[in-house]
């Protein structure tokens, strides 16, 4: 009389959880880095939009005192590793000082300069902010100082 086999030996099941053991131990490092870089650009480009802003806000806040405004400039090539929110009143100040993870690629405008009524003043170019496979786009419109952060 032939037996049937209803089950699966201990023996079977130990190596299919070794070969899924093995196999998330292949995938899931190299998931990983994509989806923190990633990360890592959304965060510097909000990072730095948000450095942009304040720069903006403080021209407008010390309209009166800084007819010249406060200007953030980017430091370091060919990617920029730093930027620095300057007070153009003289003798010229660093207001804060900021640092750009290295591991991300931010190329694009050396400084965003503002007028004491908030509005941009110069250059019209923005940032590139680019880590993994996510970009950002980092633009502000002169006449009126809005800073916008888009994903490309």
């Amino acid at each position: 009389m032939k037996l049937q086999r209803k089950a699966f030996t201990l023996v079977e099941l130990l190596v299919v959880v070794m070969l899924i053991g093995v196999m998330t131990l292949i995938a899931v490092p190299r998931m990983g880095y994509s989806i923190i870089s990633g990360g890592k650009a959304q965060t510097t480009s909000q990072k730095i939009a948000a450095a942009i802003r304040y720069t903006r806000s403080l021209a407008i806040a010390n309209a009166a005192d800084t007819p010249q405004g406060f200007i953030i400039n980017m430091t370091g090539a060919p990617s920029y590793t730093t930027y620095q929110i300057v007070n153009l009143k003289p003798p010229t100040q660093v207001v804060e000082t900021g640092s750009i993870d290295r591991k991300v690629s931010c190329t694009g405008a050396n400084d965003f300069r503002f007028g004491p009524l908030g509005n941009r003043v110069g250059d019209t170019d923005g940032l590139t902010i680019t880590a993994g496979e996510r970009t950002f786009s980092i633009t502000v419109i002169s006449a009126t100082g809005l800073v916008k952060c888009t994903r490309l």
